[in-house]
């Protein structure tokens, strides 16, 4: 009796524990599940714009967003307006719908205007002109209008002075150390002064200064809790710390502007860097390793590095070393033709700099104040050529749309060229790249595309805020088959409905990590791991795969891909 005894409250504790589990499993299922909801909550889903229901929705959806975000409402309700099969009644309160974001958009525009807040007036201008506003000339004032006036005052953009019978001591005057002060480091028991040392030059006489962001990145930085004060040394006077203030700094192009109450020893010219080639001869000005005062010369090894998501560096040759990061590099006549980066872990050896025309772009956002935030549509493509005779440069090959993303809701599709943003003639990257640093998030813009059938229309796209990490968002907002794309140019299509691991590839994308990696289409492969770095800059992925190259050898291999680029846009 006492054994039965024993095994019936065995089997009951047993019992007891499995329930237990499947309640643990389902709640950290639904945990999960909550999470992935959170994740994409952001996201668009798209309209059924045959349904009167979905219609009706998204009516619904864009009544709520006009006060906060007015732009977008505009956006979607234009395309509902151009969009929706709806029945009569439907489209009179589409239509009713759609003026009222025409009338909430021209009120912000001349708030705006009235707080002399003209880059957000841009925007706004902008935007009215991309959806066509009828009343877009009785704005007060127009495009040139407002870009004359966020243009006036800004330091740097105007000529100051003649630089070519400019001594080098001259020069070097117009430069400084930058020092953010980090407080005691205590190490082992042991205290050590603490802090960044950097360089930068004067712009202007009243005392703007020009640096990388990445000098000063801690004062600007609200995930640092430590202590960081910003001061500059003049080259006449490195004995002197003057107290500095940050006025906008943007990390994606590595940039910061400083302002310091000093009247400027010499004010530098911004030049354009469109006039140097690969072999011309540069100088770089700045503190190597604290070593103020210090000249180097080199030459221009390349101009078009891809290095960060802004775009295409110069390769130098001229000597730089930590702290000069943020000095002037210039031509032989004194001219600044880029903005020294130095210390790129990966490179050890090589030098790089920051094109002057980023710069030029980026003033008048910077000189309006905080941090610079760029716009994006979700999308992710690179230059599409055209060889043979005539070769050329024909616009940008959208390989990848984000699902839920302003691209694929605006009408773009993987296989569409991009050939213009608003009238302007987009042939390369770079260009969508430099029409995108003249903009700032929260605008409508036309797209000109040319599709798959060769077919050529407008799109309107409502432009986002650039996330931290957009190959994050795609990992996070995509099936996985899809996401590699972006990741490794990889397209893949499932191959079992009983294993969701197992695919074939059905399409590679030309100069990526799958066709350097000798992967062909319909190569089956399965993907056995893949995981986001702790500071979610990396994803790693492990592929088993069976390469037609190799005679369908079974191969297993890793890659490791960043997650951001240049060409995510």
């Amino acid at each position: 009796m006492n054994r039965k005894y024993r095994m019936e409250t065995k089997f009951l504790k047993k019992i007891v524990c499995i329930v237990l589990s499947l309640l643990l499993f389902a709640g950290t299922v639904s945990s999960k599940v909550k999470e992935k909801k959170k994740k994409t909550a952001d996201a668009i889903a798209p309209v059924n714009y045959t349904s009167e229901d979905a219609v009706n929705y998204e009516i619904q959806t864009i009544r709520k967003m006009l006060e906060k975000e007015p732009l977008q409402a505009l956006w979607r309700a234009k395309i509902l307006q151009t969009e929706s099969k709806a029945s009569a009644s439907a489209q009179s309160t589409i239509q009713t719908l759609y003026s009222d974001c025409e009338k909430k958009i021209v009120s912000r525009y001349k708030k705006d205007i009235s707080k002399k807040n003209y880059i957000s007036a841009l925007r706004y201008f902008e935007s009215l002109e991309a959806v066509e506003y009828s009343e877009l000339p009785s704005l007060v004032l127009q495009k040139d209008e407002l870009n004359e006036r966020i243009q006036k005052n800004v330091p740097g953009l105007t000529l100051t002075q003649e630089s070519l019978n400019t001594k080098v001591s001259d020069l070097i005057k117009g430069t400084v150390t930058v020092y953010v002060d980090k407080g005691i480091k205590v190490e082992h028991g042991v205290g050590y002064n603490d802090g960044v040392l950097g360089s930068g030059f004067f712009i202007s006489k009243n005392g703007y200064i020009i640096t990388n962001h990445h000098v000063i990145s801690d004062c600007v930085d609200p995930e640092y809790e430590g202590f960081a004060r910003l001061y500059i040394r003049l080259a006449d006077d490195p004995e002197t710390r003057i107290p500095a203030k940050i006025i906008g700094y943007d990390k994606s192009v590595d940039l910061a502007l400083l302002k310091t109450e000093v009247d400027a020893p010499y004010v530098f010219n911004l030049g354009s860097s469109s006039d140097l080639d690969v072999g011309d001869k540069v100088y770089a000005i700045g503190s190597p390793l604290g070593l103020d005062r210090t000249l180097t010369s080199g030459i221009i090894s390349s101009k078009d590095r891809d290095l960060f998501s802004a775009g295409k560096m110069f390769q130098i040759d001229a000597a730089v070393n930590s702290g000069n990061s943020g000095g002037p590099l210039i031509d032989e006549k004194g001219n600044v033709q880029a903005v020294v980066f130095a210390g790129v872990p990966l490179y050890q050896g090589l030098n790089f700099a920051i094109p002057v025309e980023y710069l030029r772009y980026e003033l008048p956002i910077l000189f309006a104040g905080g941090e610079r935030v760029h716009p994006w549509m979700a999308a992710y493509g690179k230059t599409k050529k055209l060889y043979g005779m005539g070769a050329a440069n024909v616009g940008v090959d959208v390989c990848y749309v984000m699902p839920g993303g302003h691209a694929a809701f605006g009408g773009l599709a993987a296989g569409d060229t991009i050939t213009s943003i608003n009238g302007e003639r987009i042939t390369t990257k770079d260009d969508l790249t430099n029409n995108f640093l003249k903009r700032i998030p929260e605008t409508i813009v036309q797209v000109g595309i040319t599709n798959a059938a060769g077919i050529q229309t407008t799109k309107l796209v409502y432009l986002g805020k650039r996330p931290k990490a957009p190959g994050l968002e795609v990992y996070n907002h995509d099936v996985i088959g899809q996401a590699l794309i972006p990741f490794i140019g990889m397209d893949l299509v499932p191959s079992s409905t009983t294993n969701k691991k197992l695919y074939n590839i059905r399409s590679i994308i030309k100069g990526s990590a799958a066709d350097e990696a000798g992967f062909s289409e319909n190569d089956p492969v399965q993907i056995l791991r893949t995981e986001i770095s702790a500071d979610k800059e990396y994803i790693s992925i492990q592929i088993y795969a069976k390469k037609r190259k190799n005679g369908f050898l079974d191969i297993a291999l890793g890659f490791q891909a960043t997650l951001d680029s240049p060409y995510y846009f």
